[in-house]
């Protein structure tokens, strides 16, 4: 069915009319995208491709380069064997997990309004006359033997007020506290680094448009909410939850009721909704800080058998039969990276990352070389669910068009749909 070429405001269940930047229309579903049901897409931390995957059978991987793992002693690599592993897959946007989290969900950078007269303003970043570089400061050391640089400026935003360094969310899980004598469900906006809540539409907004159900479970939220976040476990990442940030989810809101979940500690409350076949149409899953594999903090080990725990209560929900599961990561956390990522937009893409693609209509075996990136997942779920393209997406075609390299795919070169 055709949809409005343009949407101006969309009107979800149960919450105001919200303006959002445009979205053009999507055309019906091809052939075979509605043999897929459920997408589960599950969000690691901080690995290149070369770092676990180096030494892959079939792709394009080094294994000598600096922090390089023997991958093949994890479990996650034989399931990469059963299903396709993707070695030409990059992180959305040049940055850290704070800027990807959100290439994951809006194909977006966050955004400051004002930020010259905010709380924020002294994190503006000072930039040279080619609008790139920053600022080098007159006492910055002449060489890397002789310390680290320094700069005028070398902030949290950009001096067009995009933030592109983590920034704390506007709600509660947030790492900054209530103000005092203020909501208990928001985080201080005097704070410097709390982001004001963010107004651009969200691959979630688009699904409720349409009446697709989805969640987003996050590890440990309940815990974090319920002031028992604790280090080393489980060391809830207040900003790796994008929704969190978005005025649509806001506290008090149904939205935020319906789709932002608790996972549980160790990720129990998801797995059971797994086990009991009760995942929605799209889920995404983000481990609590101790098992998300993040260099510092946690360990590949305990991370990678728990991702791989996950595929194994997937292959046995009562939902897999129709079941495509993505396992990727925000980005490469400072591991080098052989493989030079495409030229496209000011955002990205940015390293190569691990992805896996798993399905009963998953090319069993195959090693994917197709260009994908984050927003790759966005363009299978739009597709699969005839939904409007976010805006994020067409610049990011565009760009790559524009440097003479194709749009990213849509995953679908892992998948046999004909059958």
């Amino acid at each position: 069915m055709k949809r409005l070429k343009l949407l101006h405001s969309i009107c979800l269940a149960g919450s105001a009319i919200v303006p959002f930047a445009m979205a053009t229309a999507a055309h019906a579903a091809p052939a075979g995208y509605d043999k897929i049901d459920n997408v589960v897409i599950i969000y690691a931390e901080n690995r290149s491709f070369d770092n676990l995957y180096g030494s892959f059978p079939g792709t394009d991987g080094l294994s000598l380069v600096m922090g390089h793992y023997d991958g093949s002693i994890l479990p996650m690599w034989q399931v990469a064997k059963k299903y396709v592993i993707a070695d030409n897959f990059f992180q959305g946007a040049f940055g850290g997990s704070f800027l990807n989290h959100f290439a994951l969900v809006c194909a977006c950078a966050p955004y400051y309004p004002d930020a010259d007269k905010s709380p924020a303003k002294p994190t503006i970043a000072k930039v040279d006359a080619d609008g790139t570089s920053l600022t080098v400061a007159e006492n910055a050391p002449k060489s890397a033997l002789e310390g680290a640089p320094k700069f005028v400026s070398d902030g949290t935003l950009t001096p067009d007020f995009y933030a592109v360094n983590t920034m704390q969310p506007p709600y509660q899980p947030s790492a900054n506290p209530p103000a005092k004598d203020g909501d208990a469900a928001y985080a201080d906006p005097a704070a410097a680094t709390t982001l004001p809540p963010q107004h651009e539409i969200t691959i979630g907004d688009l699904l409720s448009l349409k009446g697709v159900s989805w969640a987003w479970y996050s590890g440990a939220w309940q815990a974090a909410l319920d002031g028992k976040n604790a280090t080393p476990v489980p060391n809830f990442q207040f900003h790796h939850q994008p929704f969190n940030y978005f005025a649509n989810f806001a506290p008090g809101t149904p939205a935020r009721a319906e789709h932002l979940k608790d996972g549980g500690l160790g990720g129990e409350a998801f797995l059971k909704d797994i086990d009991d076949g009760k995942l929605p149409a799209v889920s995404f899953y983000k481990p609590q800080g101790n098992l998300n594999e993040h260099g510092g903090y946690a360990d590949v080990a305990s991370g990678d058998q728990h991702l791989a725990d996950i595929v194994s209560h997937l292959e046995k929900s009562p939902q897999w039969g129709h079941m495509l599961v993505i396992v990727t990561y925000d980005e490469n956390g400072g591991f080098w990276d052989h493989v030079a990522p495409p030229k496209a937009d000011r955002w990205g893409p940015g390293n190569r990352i691990p992805a896996f693609i798993i399905s009963p209509f998953a090319k069993g075996g195959m090693v994917d070389h197709t260009q994908y990136d984050t927003t790759s997942i966005i363009r299978f779920i739009t597709a699969r669910y005839d939904l409007p393209v976010l805006p994020g997406i067409l610049a990011r075609d565009k760009a790559l068009r524009n440097n003479d390299r194709p749009p990213m795919g849509d995953l679908t070169a892992a998948l046999d749909l004909t059958h």
